[in-house]
Parts: C-alpha cells; sequence; structure tokens
C-alpha cells in the first residue's frame, strides 16, 4: 500500500532552504519516492495550518517513507530545512 511523507513548513530563512530543495530531489528519487505536492496554490478551507507551505511524497510503502527519512544521504541535508523551516513531517499510509 502506498504511504505519504505529508509536511506542512513555514520558511523562515528561503536563502538557506534554496539549498535543501536543489538537494532533496535526488535523494527522494533513490528511495523511490515522487513528489505529488511540492509548494503550488493552495486554498485552506478549514483550521488554521502550521504553515504555508505544503509538500507531499508518495513512497510504494511507509517502510521505505522511513528508509528514505532515516538514510544517511537524507540526514545529511535535513538539517538545512530544519534550520530554515519550521513545521510537521508525518508518514500516513495511503488506500
Amino acid at each position: 500500500m502506498p504511504a505519504y511523507l505529508i509536511g506542512i513548513f513555514e520558511t523562515d530563512e528561503p536563502e538557506k532552504l534554496r539549498e535543501y530543495q536543489a538537494r532533496v530531489p535526488e535523494v527522494i528519487a533513490q528511495y523511490g519516492g515522487r513528489y505529488v505536492v511540492r509548494g503550488g496554490e493552495h486554498e485552506v478551507l478549514e483550521g488554521q495550518p502550521p504553515g504555508s507551505r505544503y509538500v507531499v511524497v508518495e513512497f510504494a510503502d511507509r517502510k521505505q517513507a522511513k528508509r528514505f527519512y532515516n538514510s544517511p544521504e537524507y540526514q545529511a541535508i535535513v538539517g538545512l530545512r530544519t534550520g530554515a523551516s519550521h513545521g510537521f513531517l508525518s508518514a500516513v499510509d495511503g488506500v
């Protein structure tokens, strides 16, 4: 069953985030992931989101999503994101 990494973030330092944005697609692809949503226009229909930047990445399953997240390649660059933004990231099983 597919699984999705879903993140909503607010960028604190856009310049610092650019390096992460340039490097992360290759690591996602290396672990079989693909972007479903990466930024883009959005409209809040209900509630208060914790940020304005939305990201959804699809993986074959949650195990593979966690393999990506815990990989040495991703761990080497995740600090670029966490140092330049705040929000949340969650692994969710699809249907």
